[in-house]
């Protein structure tokens, strides 16, 4: 417990409900249960993603024409699980030891072709700087401002990210900041490296074997396919993780981490399969108050910061319907310093 609280800062914020409140306060109600790492059950994790996988294959193997949508679905799905998997390995909660951390990430992203430390780096940083305007990574919103300042190209992208499209917003993402070693400071580059060559290496085997043995059809019927699959969950929990209309995004000078990880991280509930299938990673509250904790212990994490904090601030907890969604991609696409959230269609109107 305390190598994870000297990590985290004591920084207040001026006034409300959580003012003489720093992130170490909140880490303490914390029961200790909730950090303790369980090798039986982060092995089941890693056994229940691996066999959903082969299933998801073996159904996209058998299945019909008009079933392969359902069977990519499920592919993708499981890879998430993978994701999650290696997502706990970043953090170092999977187990305790650094090298197993690695090795499990490295193996669990191969097929999604990520580049483990290259994730970790950039991931870290959203950790550190969750809803801190124009720093956080993890997209935060564009101002009014610096939409209607950008040219149509750059706001298009924006505005099919933001919008119905938005399931695609994780293959920028992925593309656009993990293979550029600009992004990383020099200690780090020669981690970044590492996994950038794991990943390349991997695909130039992989993907020309596939393409040689099943041509190019069974390329984006086995792999691109349940890939975007995995990238429509990623870009869902993504957005709705810190999106709703009157979450705060703050400039770096007003910024405070408690408001940012407690009241600004959305905690949603799934059905229950997805919810199994991607171990919890729904549960996302705890998760930002510390990384530390495994992905089997965020429930009770969870409950206890409902018991603990739930009458002195909103604990956020949305259930995923299509109508939430479309109410999050058809509202919440730019920030407004005093409006928080506010739709294209308002900023077009009032131009």
């Amino acid at each position: 417990m305390t190598a994870i609280l000297d990590r985290v800062s004591t920084s207040r914020p001026s006034d409300g409900p959580l003012a003489n409140v720093t992130l170490r306060d909140v880490i303490k109600t914390l029961p200790k249960e909730c950090f303790e790492k369980n090798s039986r059950k982060a092995w089941q994790q890693v056994g229940l993603s691996v066999v959903m996988a082969i299933v998801g294959y073996v159904a996209i193997a058998l299945s019909p024409w008009f079933l392969l949508p359902f069977a990519w679905f499920l592919a993708g799905t499981a890879l998430t699980g993978w994701f999650v998997v290696g997502h706990d390995c970043g953090h170092r909660s999977f187990a305790k030891s650094r090298w197993v951390n690695n090795l499990v990430g490295h193996i669990a992203f191969l097929p999604l072709i990520y580049p483990f430390h290259p994730w970790r780096l950039l991931h870290d940083h959203h950790h550190r700087h969750t809803n801190k305007q124009e720093v956080d990574n993890a997209w935060h919103p564009w101002y009014v401002e610096t939409f209607t300042s950008e040219n149509k190209l750059m706001q298009s992208a924006y505005w099919l990210m933001r919008g119905r499209l938005w399931w695609l917003a994780s293959v920028i993402h992925w593309a656009g900041i993990h293979f550029n070693l600009n992004n990383f400071a020099e200690r780090d580059k020669s981690k970044a490296k590492v996994s950038i060559a794991v990943v390349v290496i991997f695909a130039a085997v992989v993907f020309p074997t596939m393409i040689a043995t099943l041509g190019v059809w069974g390329w984006v019927k086995f792999w691109l396919m349940p890939w975007l699959g995995y990238h429509f969950w990623m870009s869902t929990f993504t957005l709705v993780h810190h999106t709703a209309p009157d979450i705060q995004f703050r400039p770096a000078e007003t910024w405070n981490e408690v408001e940012a990880q407690l009241a600004g991280t959305v905690h949603c509930d799934y059905p229950k399969w997805i919810e199994v299938l991607c171990h919890d990673i729904s549960v996302h509250v705890p998760h930002h108050i510390s990384t530390g904790i495994p992905s089997y212990n965020l429930r009770m994490a969870h409950r206890s910061l409902k018991d603990n904090w739930g009458d002195r601030v909103r604990i956020r907890e949305e259930k995923f319907t299509w109508n939430f969604m479309r109410n999050i991609v058809d509202r919440c696409h730019l920030y407004h310093a005093e409006n928080a959230y506010v739709s294209f269609g308002s900023v077009r109107r009032s131009r």
